[in-house]
């Protein structure tokens, strides 16, 4: 396994910036970004070598709405004093291979892709240098890659860019495609409790035993380091849907439509601190204490799970 030296920080979404948002800015992005509750924001500086002295560029591609949401995260980086923080307001292939662009990522500590829509992230930036410096600089640098939403969705090999919830545990309701591929073995969904995903990731992970499925809630993320120890931080949960055991399924059998089964399915549950182990399939929970509303400390010594 080769063990990259950079970090991976995926968020669920919605998570509070902390900016002062209208209410008109509220209903024009209702997915606005929240960061922080639970100092998701203030980790991703803090996980960063230069921390509040980083440069960070932010890719919109995601979005629909790129220029509001590149005003949002320069108002609230700036409120966590940290000012060298630019916007890559990239729409097609073409942007992509822009040689200023290439150039700002090469000299970023920290690139941060927003919500939106991750089929975009896929189309526009897969096959690209773009992303293949990216890869580069996560694999042999300390260097911080981040997305919340869309930009957790397609930081994975595998990714999930449609499917209903309602009726997601039906054959050919969930659409899989290739991710961006920054970490291998998962495949990550967003706004998980919030929109009530856990059948569509069910789904995912019984077409594919092999992989571990993430579902991230909002205002929740993990921190991954080494590429295989994933930390929970924020203030929602996060579901693991381990298939690794399943015992038989009818997923190849069925007709398009038909409902699908799956027996020995595990699921873990996370929260803030915990970890799990990718390569030792293995959670670690963590004992939290609330020192005042929003905000938890971690007990030392405190493993429940070894």
């Amino acid at each position: 396994m080769i063990v990259p030296k950079g970090k991976l920080i995926i968020i669920g979404g919605a998570v509070d910036m902390g900016s002062n948002v209208t209410l008109q800015e509220h209903i024009l992005q209702p997915d606005y970004i929240k960061f922080f509750e639970q100092g998701i924001l203030r980790r991703i500086i803090n996980e960063s070598a230069k921390q509040e002295g980083s440069q960070i560029e932010v890719i919109t591609t995601a979005s629909q709405i790129p220029e509001l949401v590149g005003e949002e995260y320069i108002k609230a980086f700036g409120q966590l004093n940290v000012t060298n923080v630019n916007v890559l307001h990239i729409r097609n292939r073409e942007d992509a291979a822009n040689r200023d662009y290439l150039d700002r990522i090469r000299k970023a500590d920290v690139v941060m892709f927003s919500g939106g829509d991750q089929l975009r992230l896929t189309a526009i930036f897969g096959g690209t240098e773009f992303l293949q410096i990216l890869k580069q600089r996560y694999q042999k640098e300390n260097f911080v890659i981040a997305g919340t939403s869309a930009g957790a969705a397609a930081a994975s090999t595998h990714m999930i860019y449609r499917g209903q919830s309602n009726a997601a545990l039906v054959k050919g309701e969930v659409q899989i495609t290739a991710g961006l591929g920054f970490i291998d073995s998962v495949i990550v969904d967003t706004h998980f409790v919030q929109r009530g995903r856990i059948g569509r990731l069910m789904y995912a992970v019984a077409t594919n035993p092999g992989i571990l499925g993430i579902g991230l809630g909002e205002d929740t993320g993990l921190l991954i380091t080494e590429g295989y120890m994933m930390e929970a931080i924020g203030s929602g949960l996060i579901i693991l849907v381990d298939g690794r055991n399943i015992v038989s399924t009818n997923i190849y059998d069925v007709e398009l439509g038909s409902p699908v089964s799956i027996e020995n399915l595990k699921v873990h549950v996370m929260s803030i601190f915990d970890k799990y182990d990718l390569v030792q399939h293995r959670l670690i929970i963590k004992k939290s204490m609330k020192v005042e509303e929003g905000t938890f400390i971690h007990v030392p010594g405190s493993n429940l799970l070894q």
